[in-house]
């Protein structure tokens, strides 16, 4: 991954099993991106749907107990459910994505959630500003990107309701929803 490439998707074959993250899913994009993501998104092939990540990496499975639950099950319901808008798509280096707007409340919950668990830093803290995204194509040239953005304008604005953010777990094969932790009403 270059150095510049402000929060583009881990690389493929770089899960290990027990390895976590936490999502916000947005099953309002599959139509939209389902086909891209699924040949073009090592995260898709895996398993994951299509989503902004919140933290990634998280705590590895195995330190994943009740007391950690119930900390993300509180960090999480802190924060109200809310509405989110992806009217157009934007690129990293190599990667086209899904920008939400507004994405206040999903930077505010990666904050909260790296600050509890400071051992777990997005993307390992490689980068400075963690820009929320839907990732929808990744290492692919110009030429790709500009044609999946042509495509994909014609499916949006999309808009969706967040209402929880879902931890997964990689199994070494595939990502697995472990548990769901619901935002306050």
């Amino acid at each position: 991954m270059p150095p510049d490439t402000t929060n583009a998707t881990v690389e493929p074959g770089r899960y290990e099993a027990g390895q976590t993250g936490l999502i916000v899913k947005v099953p309002e994009a599959e139509p939209a991106v389902r086909a891209w993501r699924e040949r073009l998104d090592p995260s898709a092939i895996a398993g994951v749907p299509a989503h902004v990540t919140v933290l990634f990496p998280f705590l590895h499975e195995r330190l994943i107990d009740a007391t950690v639950q119930a900390a993300l099950a509180e960090i999480v319901s802190s924060h109200r459910a809310f509405d989110v808008r992806f009217a157009e798509s934007r690129r990293f280096p190599e990667v086209l994505y899904l920008a939400p707007e507004p994405d206040t409340t999903l930077r505010l919950l990666t904050r909260a959630i790296a600050h509890h668990w400071p051992q777990a830093q997005p993307y390992g803290g490689r980068f400075p500003d963690v820009i929320p995204h839907l990732t929808v194509a990744q290492r692919q040239e110009a030429d790709v990107l500009d044609a999946i953005e042509a495509d994909l304008a014609r499916s949006l604005p999309l808009t969706t309701r967040i209402s929880s953010v879902d931890l997964m777990v990689h199994d070494g094969v595939a990502w697995r929803d472990r548990a769901s932790f619901a935002l306050r009403v």
